[in-house]
């Protein structure tokens, strides 16, 4: 059975697409797949790029892109009442739920629905502080263990080449964004997928 690393963030609305969409995407393919939160906002200072947010007009076009992609895939998405904002609470608390090594599927759906459904403001304390009864982590979200668990994640992830989320490893191969399930179906299934022209 193949192995897919999933490196996501809960800020980013296409890892939220991605994850719901993941198993109809993958359907009757063998895979088991290990969730890799990690922060987003790392990735383009490590690789020399700018932030895809960072002007009014790039983040109108994201938001109007990642809600047509939605109704393309039949996923239901509300943006949340602030955005971007600081998902370093999430993150933390998605690592501090992992029980062996890395966060269960059910706990990222959690939170991923916390910010994505509903309209609701992600960082708002009261509904954070309901997110991590519901999810009772096995370690305090704020604990300098957890704040390292999080920081090893994502130098692994810039180390094997991570730029973006959502991003998907097979066998050592990076597919990156909404648009590479060819790919990856394709690598899952075994197939020759010739690498990209650099």
């Amino acid at each position: 059975m193949k192995h897919i690393d999933f490196w996501l963030d809960f800020v980013s609305p296409y890892a939220y697409l991605a994850f719901e969409h993941l198993p109809r995407a993958l359907e009757g393919l063998g895979y088991e797949v290990r969730l890799r939160p990690i922060l987003f906002a790392a990735l383009p200072q490590h690789h020399g790029q700018r932030a895809p947010v960072e002007s009014a007009p790039e983040r109108d076009g994201s938001h109007r892109h990642a809600v047509w992609q939605a109704r393309q895939l039949g996923v239901p998405l509300q943006w949340p009442a602030a955005h971007p904002f600081d998902p370093l609470a999430l993150l933390r608390l998605a690592h501090a739920c992992a029980r062996q090594g890395a966060p269960s599927r059910y706990v990222c759906e959690t939170i991923f629905r916390h910010v994505w459904r509903g309209g609701g403001a992600a960082d708002d304390a009261a509904r954070l502080r309901a997110l991590a009864k519901a999810l009772a982590p096995a370690r305090e979200p704020g604990s300098d263990e957890v704040k390292q668990a999080l920081r090893a994640e994502t130098d692994a992830a810039m180390a094997a080449g991570v730029s973006g989320v959502p991003t998907f490893g097979v066998d050592g191969c990076l597919c990156r964004g909404l648009d590479a399930w060819p790919t990856l179906r394709a690598r899952l299934r075994g197939d020759e997928v010739p690498a990209p022209r650099a």
